[in-house]
């Protein structure tokens, strides 16, 4: 599995454009590509791009090595943080300015 190695912009949009490839790179989507993932779609369940719970620990572990933040997985508000790119995006800003 390729590490993803992105750069830190503080641009939301840009943070949404590096979060989308880490999602593609830390689950070895290789048929997919950014412009593939919509920001406001939901990354789990039948919708949007179908992840399961195994991706979400992935996802969960690349982020943190990533960004540098620690998620707390117990945490009541973590599943609605993973919802879909664009809160994600949110929840790595408000992380990094803590």
């Amino acid at each position: 599995m390729r590490r993803a190695v992105l750069k830190h912009t503080g641009k939301n949009m840009n943070l949404e454009s590096q979060i989308k490839q880490l999602i593609i790179d830390s689950l070895g989507l290789e048929d997919i590509t950014e412009a593939d993932i919509d920001t406001d779609a939901p990354l789990f369940g039948d919708e949007g791009l179908g992840l399961d719970s195994v991706d979400a620990l992935e996802l969960g572990l690349a982020i943190q090595k990533t960004y540098g933040i620690k998620i707390d997985a117990d945490a009541k508000d973590t599943r609605n943080h993973f919802s879909n790119v664009a809160s994600l995006a949110a929840f790595v800003t408000a992380k990094q300015a803590a």
